[in-house]
C-alpha cells in the first residue's frame, strides 16, 4: 500500500516534518508514523476532533461574518514538531524581546532616554494613539508593562526563525494552544507515548502565579478576577477558559465597582468582595470612562484612579500599545542592543517604514514585491500581499500609502515555512506560523510550543483564523 506522504511535496519550502535539502532527524519517527497511517482512520480522528470542539464551545468571532458569527477554529489533527535546539532558541529570544519590551515601556513612561539619544523617533511615540500620558512617572509592580505577551514568528526557506510582529497588549489565542493538545491526547494516545513532547497544561497555573506576584506582598491571598468585555467579544471563549484554567472569577465592568477610597470590588452573593489584581482583556480606550472613553460601557469608572494609587494592580498595563505598534517593530533590534547589549537572537523580517523619504519611495516602486500593512492593524485586516494581489488592490493599497505614509509598513514576502496537513485531497504542504506566549512575573516563563497557525487555502499565506485559517497542536520534543 502507498504510503500518506510518498506524494507529499513541499515545493522547496522548509518544512517542519521533513526538512529543506536533508531530512530532520528527530522527525523521522513521526513522519514514518504518519506514512504508515490510514487515510480513512486519519480522518475519522479529525471529524471527532472537530465534534469535540463543536460539543465544547470552542469558537471565536468574526464580526465582518452576519452569517455564522461564531465558529469553531479549524484544527488539523497532524502536530507540528519542533525540535528541543529549536525550541531552546525561540524560548531565549522571546526572554529577551520580552526584556526589551519592558524595559522600553519602562523608559517611555519615565525618563524617555531613549527619545533624546533618538534611538526611535520621538514623535513614533509620543504621536501613537496607544501612548497613554496618563502612566507617565507611575511605577506598576515588577516594573513590568506587558504581563502577558504573543510573539509573532515565522521560519524561512533556510529554517532560520524570524520575529512577524510583537503582541504586548491583550494577546489572544493561548486556549486553542491548550486545548489543541486534549484532543491530540485523545485522537492520538499511540503516538504520545512515544513523542515525549513537552506539557501545556500548567499554562493556567503559570499565568495566576504571575499575577499573584503583582499584588502587594502584605496580602496573603490576593483576589484575581479576569475582565471580559462580554459574551460578543471574539475572543469571549478564551477569557472563559482562562479564568477556568487559573480559579478566579470572569467578570465584566458592571460587575466592578470603585469606592470613595479608591478601592475596586466585585459585587458577590455574599457582598462587596475587593479585588487585587485584574487581567484585562479590554482595551485601554474601554477600560475606564473616567479617563479614556466617556462613552464606554464596557469598563469600571474609576479603575484608572485606583490603579495609579497602587489600589489595584492590571495586567497588562494601560498603555502598553505603543510597545506592539507595527512601526516601533522595526526598532526592536536596535532596542535590544540598547537596553540589554546584546545582539538579537530572533531577527526581525525586513521592514521599510512608509514613514521614512527612503523607505516610502522603496515601497511605492515595489508594491508587487511586497506585504503592505497597517501599523494599526491586527488579525490580517488591511494586508496587501503584492505577489499575490490583482492590479486594482495594489493600485488600492498605493492610494492609501500615499494618503497616509505613516499608517503603513512594508515586508517582503517571506517563503513560510509549511507543515503537512490534511485536506479534502489527501496530505499537502500548508504554510504556519507560530505564537509563543511569554508570561512575565518576577520572571518570564514561555510555554512550550505555542499557537502553531496554518494557512489552509493552497498557496495562501495568510494564517490568521479571522482570514480562514486554522491551528495545529505544536509539539516541543523533549
Amino acid at each position: 500500500m502507498p504510503g500518506l506522504l510518498d506524494a507529499y511535496s513541499h515545493d522547496g519550502a522548509f518544512c517542519d516534518m521533513m526538512g529543506g535539502l536533508e531530512r530532520l532527524p528527530h522527525t523521522s519517527w513521526l513522519a514514518a508514523r504518519i506514512d504508515g497511517m490510514d487515510l480513512d482512520d486519519l480522518r475519522r480522528r479529525a471529524e471527532a476532533a472537530e465534534r469535540e470542539l463543536f460539543r465544547l464551545g470552542i469558537t471565536f468571532t468574526v464580526y465582518s461574518d452576519r452569517e455564522a458569527i461564531d465558529r469553531i477554529l479549524p484544527f488539523d489533527i497532524i502536530p507540528r514538531p519542533l525540535s528541543a535546539a529549536d525550541w531552546a532558541t525561540i524560548e531565549r529570544g522571546v526572554v529577551q524581546r520580552v526584556a526589551a519590551l519592558n524595559a522600553f515601556l519602562d523608559d517611555v513612561y519615565h525618563t524617555q532616554k531613549v527619545l533624546a539619544d533618538g534611538v526611535v523617533p520621538a514623535d513614533l511615540v509620543l504621536g501613537n494613539a496607544n501612548y497613554r500620558p496618563e502612566m507617565a512617572g507611575f511605577e506598576p509592580p515588577l516594573a513590568v508593562y506587558s504581563h502577558v505577551c504573543g510573539i509573532d514568528i515565522i521560519r524561512d526557506a533556510d529554517g532560520r526563525f524570524l520575529v512577524l510582529e510583537d503582541n504586548a497588549r491583550t494577546p489572544s489565542g493561548v486556549s486553542y494552544v491548550v486545548e489543541n493538545r486534549r484532543l491530540m491526547l485523545r485522537a492520538f494516545p499511540d503516538l504520545f507515548a512515544q513523542a515525549h513532547v513537552r506539557p501545556v497544561s500548567d499554562y493556567g497555573l503559570h499565568l495566576r502565579t504571575a499575577l499573584m506576584e503583582l499584588a502587594p506582598v502584605w496580602i496573603p491571598d490576593p483576589q484575581i478576577v479576569l475582565l471580559t468585555p462580554g459574551v460578543y467579544n471574539s475572543a469571549f471563549f478564551e477569557h472563559v477558559f482562562l479564568a477556568r484554567e487559573m480559579g478566579v472569577p470572569l467578570v465584566e465592568g458592571r460587575d466592578l465597582f470603585v469606592d470613595e477610597t479608591d478601592t475596586v470590588y466585585v459585587r458577590t452573593i455574599k457582598g462587596p468582595a475587593r479585588v487585587d489584581v485584574i487581567y484585562r482583556r479590554i482595551d485601554d480606550d474601554f477600560l475606564d470612562p473616567e479617563a479614556f472613553n466617556p462613552e464606554s460601557l464596557l469598563g469600571v469608572p474609576g479603575l484608572m484612579r485606583a490603579y495609579l494609587k497602587g489600589r489595584v494592580a492590571l495586567a497588562n498595563a494601560p498603555g502598553t500599545g505603543v510597545a506592539d505598534d507595527k512601526a516601533l517593530y522595526a526598532y526592536m533590534p536596535r532596542l535590544i542592543r540598547y537596553y540589554l547589549d546584546q545582539d538579537p537572537i530572533l531577527e526581525n523580517v525586513d521592514t521599510h517604514l512608509c514613514r521614512e523619504p527612503a523607505g516610502l519611495s522603496y515601497t511605492l516602486a515595489n508594491l508587487e514585491k511586497l506585504v503592505v500593512k497597517p501599523v494599526g492593524g491586527s488579525g490580517g485586516y488591511g494586508v496587501t500581499v503584492g505577489p499575490l494581489a490583482t492590479r486594482a488592490e495594489i493600485e488600492r493599497a498605493r492610494a492609501l500609502i500615499e494618503r497616509e505614509p505613516a499608517a503603513w509598513i512594508s515586508q517582503p514576502m517571506i517563503s513560510l515555512s509549511v507543515c503537512p496537513t490534511l485536506v479534502a485531497d489527501g496530505i499537502e504542504a500548508r504554510r504556519v506560523d507560530l505564537r509563543p506566549f511569554a508570561v512575565t512575573g518576577r520572571e518570564t516563563f514561555v510555554l512550550p510550543g505555542g499557537l502553531t497557525r496554518v494557512a489552509l487555502q493552497r498557496g495562501s499565506i495568510v494564517v490568521n483564523s479571522s482570514q480562514g485559517g486554522g491551528s495545529k497542536d505544536t509539539w516541543v520534543l523533549a
